[in-house]
């Protein structure tokens, strides 16, 4: 049954939360650095070092953070109505004891905090979580929330909201929010959640597009049940059904019809690498050919045999046990079945234009500097401003000018005549950190680019210096110039 936590509740809970001072900040000034580390990895015991005063912090600590049964009486002076607290489902009695019943931990953005519920996972539970889990705030749904932009938008809707984290996001910028799910169990927690925090949100049950159907909004986010494997559904916070990458094939699809004109989407996604197949054709196939600027992201790629064991044990299946064997071999025949030789995983931004549809599939692999949200952005931006100087007159006659952050990199060894060049690489210290190896005439051209002379200009002059014809020039320059800027490596001066 879902959880019976009404708005009188919350309200009340919100008072012994904000009394008990928890908090993000409180919890790890409570903890100390190290001990609020460790509990972060499993290991309990310096904070059950640190909770040791019995005031109600240390209490709700205890009981929602570390997973410790307390003294019924010690819990009731914290929150109040104990058998209230039960019956919601938040709580669970054994006695004289009392446990935790639903996950529920304090959770900041930097500019304030939530209280978030969710279920309690496999290792809270000590064993497997159940098919309708709803899971709390992890990885992958903080990977989405940095990869998402923040910029002031009418409406939003969060897809699939499970816990109502991305919701949460959304309150800062967004004026309506929507969040729709097809567990009841996720709406009702998500549902607590909003009524927790005070917040307003308007939530709809259904599957997919479903619940929005006919309507339009200015934003999507969605971290959608992308786990990749046999059509089936074990999880609903993981498994939607769908066959292979079938999920997040869906869900592009569908951003499109769900999206205002300009509207953007934001997505976790995961697709299929076949054996002589090219990911970013089999990505781009889920597109349709005008309508859609889109920006295809690879994180990761996981072997199978990796990716099955990593998500068994998110679930709390040991895949020594029978059942993860059994469940092992069925997803690996699949695989095989379908020469599956790895799964990329990533993010996917989309924009709904009246325009062809320009896409973008690119390895992000290496370290960069997180949050992704804002370079999504302005990925967007220069693609707008690429399509609107499409026209070689229009490119040559823009102003350019290098970002502070891109710096260029060159890489000798010495010979008998002296150094000799190796390689020369431009590179974004900011953001994705894209690096393009390049050569002395495109160091120049860019050398110049400093925002007071043309393109046209600088080829100009560099056509001088070099005794190559301006036409010659221009049609090297030109599709370096495009690459450099849709990776933000050169800008035109309204975009810097």
């Amino acid at each position: 049954m879902p959880p019976r936590l009404s708005a009188d509740f919350c309200d009340r809970l919100r008072d012994s939360l904000h009394a008990a001072e928890y908090d993000a900040d409180a919890v790890v000034a409570l903890l100390g650095e190290q001990a609020h580390a460790a509990l972060g990895r499993g290991e309990p015991e310096p904070a059950r070092r640190a909770t040791r005063a019995g005031a109600p912090l240390d209490t709700l600590v205890r009981l929602f953070l570390v997973g410790d049964a307390q003294p019924r009486a010690k819990v009731a002076q914290t929150l109040g109505d104990v058998d209230a607290a039960v019956a919601a489902g938040l709580l669970r009695a054994d006695g004289d004891q009392v446990r935790a019943g639903l996950d529920l931990r304090p959770y900041s953005d930097g500019q304030g905090c939530w209280w978030v519920f969710a279920d309690l996972d496999a290792e809270q539970l000590g064993g497997p979580v159940g098919a309708d889990h709803v899971l709390g705030i992890g990885p992958a749904s903080l990977s989405l929330t940095r990869a998402t932009t923040r910029r002031p938008v009418g409406s939003l809707l969060d897809l699939g909201t499970g816990c109502g984290v991305q919701a949460l996001h959304a309150s800062r910028h967004a004026e309506r929010v929507t969040a729709t799910d097809l567990s009841a169990r996720a709406l009702a927690l998500a549902t607590a959640t909003f009524r927790l925090n005070g917040l307003t949100v308007e939530t709809a049950r259904g599957p997919w597009f479903e619940p929005v159907a006919g309507r339009r909004f200015d934003q999507v986010v969605c971290n959608p049940p992308f786990v990749v494997g046999p059509p089936r559904v074990d999880y609903v916070y993981r498994d939607s059904g769908l066959a292979g990458d079938g999920a997040s094939a869906h869900v592009v699809r569908g951003l499109p019809g769900v999206l205002a004109e300009g509207g953007v989407g934001h997505l976790l996604a995961s697709w299929l690498h076949r054996r002589g197949e090219d990911w970013a054709d089999r990505v781009t196939q889920w597109l349709p050919d005008e309508g859609v600027d889109a920006w295809f992201v690879q994180r990761d790629v996981a072997e199978p045999a990796l990716y099955v064991g990593t998500w068994l044990r998110d679930a709390g299946i040991d895949p020594r046990s029978a059942e993860g064997a059994a469940k092992t071999s069925a997803w690996l025949d699949w695989f095989a079945d379908n020469d599956v030789v790895g799964i990329g995983f990533g993010f996917v931004t989309l924009r709904a234009t009246d325009c062809d549809t320009e896409v973008a599939c690119e390895d992000l692999r290496h370290a960069y500097d997180d949050p992704l949200g804002p370079e999504a952005g302005a990925w967007l931006d220069r693609v707008a401003w690429l399509r609107a100087n499409s026209d070689p007159k229009r490119l040559l006659s823009a102003t350019l000018v290098v970002p502070p952050s891109v710096v260029l990199e060159q890489v000798s060894e010495p010979g008998a005549e002296g150094w000799s060049e190796l390689v020369r690489r431009l590179h974004r210290t900011d953001g994705p950190g894209w690096q393009q190896e390049t050569d002395e005439l495109v160091t120049a051209l860019l050398g110049g680019c400093r925002g007071h002379v043309s393109l046209a200009g600088l080829l100009t002059l560099l056509g001088i210096a070099t005794d190559l014809s301006a036409e010659e020039l221009v049609t090297a320059a030109l599709p370096v110039v495009v690459d450099l800027i849709q990776h933000g490596m050169l800008l035109p001066v309204e975009l810097a």
